[in-house]
């Protein structure tokens, strides 16, 4: 059996939430109470987090198709990142966190130029991901309950900047690849 990967378990995480979701509201329609709102509640923020990220992922992918331009200034590494990257240890983990279409960053499949657009790409995506985990932040003004709209936004932000990290983490390698494969 084919491993999932990160593309279809997120497909099935927002359509699972967006049902629960569902559900949970007729539920809490006919059984008003707290366990039934805080679940549907949940359920919905869920659905928010991971089709956003869908969303986003595929308009960028639609706009740019994994050809941004690796040599913009915002791509370029900073001085500061090879220190920073080091002491987060990011060479010990950033194998074992999910990619979500693997084949795009294969050097198989693709000239590293490619990937290179495509890294870029993927760190924009994160990047608008990370601002926009923060929008359920103005549903607590309708609900309530900002602790845990905060909560979440938080932990969805990290999340995102984790993979801004690997994409800007593997650009240096990828940018010493292409200069050797040109002979600059």
């Amino acid at each position: 059996m084919k491993k999932p990967t990160a593309r279809s378990s997120m497909q099935i995480t927002a359509a699972v939430s967006l049902a629960a979701g569902i559900i949970f509201t007729i539920l809490n329609k006919f059984l008003p109470n707290l366990f039934f709102m805080s679940l549907k509640i949940t359920s919905y923020t869920v659905f928010y987090h991971f089709a956003v990220r869908l969303l986003i992922g595929g308009i960028m992918q639609a706009a740019f198709r994994n050809k941004m331009n690796y040599r913009k200034p915002w791509f370029q590494p900073k001085a500061f990142e090879a220190g920073l990257y080091k002491r987060l240890g990011v060479k010990k983990w950033k194998n074992k966190m999910p990619t979500y279409n693997p084949d795009t960053f294969s050097l198989e499949k693709h000239s590293t130029e490619e990937i290179l657009g495509a890294s870029c790409q993927a760190e924009i995506v994160h990047e608008i991901n990370v601002i926009a985990s923060f929008v359920p932040l103005l549903f607590s003004l309708a609900v309530g309950v900002l602790p845990v709209f905060l909560i979440t936004s938080l932990i969805a932000a990290a999340l995102d900047m984790i993979f801004v990290i690997i994409q800007r983490y593997n650009r240096p390698r990828l940018l010493r690849l292409i200069k050797r494969e040109t002979g600059e």
